[in-house]
């Protein structure tokens, strides 16, 4: 093991969902989580944070848009904390302009999985372990 990356680091560090209008996609993801979005500009990107300890080691990342960021049903799969059960957020996605694309499916021991396509067009990936 690299000297740099302990056992204690999360191999995920940060993420970004672009994102075509912030707005739209900001009242998404609060709508399915039921959270409250923080948003800033930086460097000609609009920004809207998930909510995020990163004292205790947790992952943080952001909606995005700017000219870079182009939402994508083929680029990098991100998966998203939906405990303790992903499909109370899937039972929201589908009435604030959301598409369902795999249903919550059990994997193994390993809690559960789905896919959804978001407000601008990306597929996330959820997690629970119920």
């Amino acid at each position: 093991m690299s000297e740099k990356m302990s056992e204690n680091t999360n191999a995920l560090n940060w993420f970004e969902i672009p994102a075509l209008n912030i707005e739209r996609a900001t009242k998404f993801y609060e709508s399915i989580f039921e959270i409250q979005m923080f948003q800033m500009e930086m460097m000609d990107n609009k920004m809207a944070m998930f909510p995020t300890n990163a004292d205790g080691g947790k992952v943080g990342g952001c909606l995005c848009q700017s000219e870079m960021h182009v939402p994508s049903k083929t680029g990098a799969l991100i998966y998203l904390n939906a405990n303790t059960d992903l499909q109370l957020v899937l039972d929201r996605i589908e009435k604030v302009g959301g598409n369902i694309t795999l249903p919550k499916t059990e994997i193994g021991g390993n809690g559960y999985m789905a896919f959804f396509e978001d407000s601008e067009g990306n597929v996330v990936g959820l997690h629970s372990n119920d």
